[in-house]
């Protein structure tokens, strides 16, 4: 019986993280890979999703802009779990972006540099797939309010895989703590959410937890995850998680 990404995104509301995952490495086999930002919830998910797919695809954005903790973190989950994370660069070195616009564009117009240094590179990444995985969290921030657990993403012309979505920030850090997930030290030194080191600071108590993105430009989306266009009639084959 074949049945439509409609539908899935219905049914797929009612599985747990392991059987979201399970439907998308059997559906999606080699054109599906893992995206993480190296943060707790990209750790979560990655461990979650090795335990079941020890061969699984792994990538994340190297702006070349991260802090020396997010590099390390790096090595020592390459090391941990025997993979390889493949790391997405820019066209433009740091070097060649500062002669096309000019010295640090993130404090003049953190879009272009987001977009320069993340966005297109994902896009000719997703590109290559069918598919991919990531670790947004509904609570996170409004546009990630209506994220399903699986999806059509209209913006990179995909399905997107949100295994994670329903969780909280307390089910994430239990699951880390619990399984031993290495996981960036900066998150102990209050910093929630991690990205580049020009744009990204220490929060103060009572503060948001993305408040130290992008401080001061109101700005909590990098433009990865901005809500997707409206679904096609995808055709998919459910395998077994369904019934």
């Amino acid at each position: 019986m074949m049945t439509s990404l409609e539908q899935i995104k219905v049914v797929a509301e009612s599985w747990n993280a392991e059987q979201v995952l399970s439907w998308a490495f059997a559906k999606y086999g080699e054109n599906i890979a893992v995206a993480t930002g190296m943060g707790v919830e990209g750790m979560v998910l990655l461990d979650i999703a090795w335990r079941i797919n020890p061969d699984l695809k792994v990538f994340t954005g190297d702006t070349e802009f991260l802090f020396p903790e997010t590099y390390d973190l790096m090595d020592r989950v390459e090391e941990r779990y025997g993979i390889r994370i493949e790391r997405i660069f820019s066209d433009l070195t740091p070097e060649e972006q500062e002669g096309a616009f000019g010295p640090k564009l993130w404090a003049r117009d953190p879009d272009r540099c987001c977009n320069l240094r993340k966005v297109e590179p994902l896009r000719r990444k997703l590109a290559t797939l069918d598919a991919w995985v990531t670790a947004i969290r509904r609570t996170q921030t409004p546009e990630r309010a209506g994220a399903r657990k699986v999806d059509w993403d209209g913006k990179f012309n995909l399905v997107k895989v949100n295994p994670l979505a329903d969780w909280t920030r307390e089910m994430i850090w239990n699951y880390a703590l619990k399984h031993g997930v290495p996981y960036n030290p900066l998150h102990d030194r209050n910093y929630p959410s991690i990205g580049c080191t020009h744009c990204t600071r220490p929060v103060k108590p009572g503060e948001d937890p993305r408040a130290g993105r992008w401080s001061g430009f109101g700005k909590t989306e990098c433009g990865l995850h901005t809500p997707a266009a409206p679904s096609p009639l995808v055709q998919l084959t459910p395998v077994g998680a369904e019934e």
